[in-house]
């Protein structure tokens, strides 16, 4: 018995880091999985993981889930696929880094759409399917960003959206408790994904160098997170909602 058995799982960004370790866990556990991506490739080869692994999963790449209408077509042949939607796991998130000072309007409306927009799209596509099946969890994949003022690598857009995931998905908690509907998010700190290969290559960048002093002496891993996705779509967690979880090794509430 998987702790997902007979669940309808679906997962954006699975094309690599986070969403890849969490649609072969959740497959591994019994889940029926949907991914999508804008990276085909990616997304290809993490359909073939799952289905050399046993598991089950569809995928839909490319994809631009940050629209009305890519979220709604996602959701809908997700629905078609595999007949409902239990979990929803908004992980896919695509920022634009740098000083504010520097960032052109573009770079902060193409952010927003990216990570807070994409978040709101696919819920409510997703939202009378979540109904349907008299409950599930949504969760919500935040940063540690929308908490703290990050002095080694400047990020105001990703730090506003994220903060702005968190804020949805306490309302997403409020609306849903009457329909068993959980939402959740997840704030990671450092973790090795493809998105952060530029900084964690260089040694000696800023983001290596704060790394290097996490308490618990090594950066986080996708599977890090992975795990605690388990969890939070998982029985287990009934109880739970409206939480924001933050996964770091303890760095930011140590001196």
């Amino acid at each position: 018995m998987g702790r997902l058995d007979g669940k309808i799982a679906l997962i954006t960004g699975t094309g690599g880091g986070q969403g890849r370790a969490a649609a072969v866990l959740f497959a591994k556990e019994g889940a029926k999985v949907v991914g999508c991506d804008l990276k085909e490739a990616g997304a290809a080869e993490t359909l073939k993981m799952v289905h050399d692994a046993g598991g089950a999963m569809v995928s839909m790449a490319p994809i631009d889930i940050s629209t009305d209408a890519g979220a709604n077509a996602w959701v809908k042949d997700a629905v078609a696929a595999f007949g409902g939607v239990d979990i929803l796991y908004n992980n896919a998130s695509f920022p634009r880094i740098g000083p504010f000072q520097e960032a052109s309007a573009d770079d902060w409306f193409f952010t927003v759409r990216n990570e807070l927009d994409i978040v709101w799209f696919v819920t409510r596509a997703a939202w009378p399917h979540l109904v349907a099946r008299g409950g599930g969890s949504i969760i919500n994949t935040a940063s540690i960003a929308g908490q703290r003022g990050m002095m080694f690598l400047p990020q105001s857009a990703h730090s506003a959206t994220k903060a702005g995931v968190i804020g949805l998905t306490l309302q997403f908690a409020a609306a849903g408790a009457r329909h068993h509907i959980r939402a959740n998010s997840i704030s990671p700190g450092l973790i090795a994904t493809p998105a952060t290969q530029v900084y964690t290559d260089d040694p000696e960048s800023a983001f290596s160098r704060k790394a290097r002093e996490n308490p618990w002496g090594r950066i986080g891993y996708p599977e890090d997170i992975a795990k605690l996705a388990l969890f939070l779509a998982s029985d287990d967690s009934e109880y739970i909602n409206g939480v924001d979880i933050v996964v770091d090794g303890g760095q930011s509430i140590m001196l």
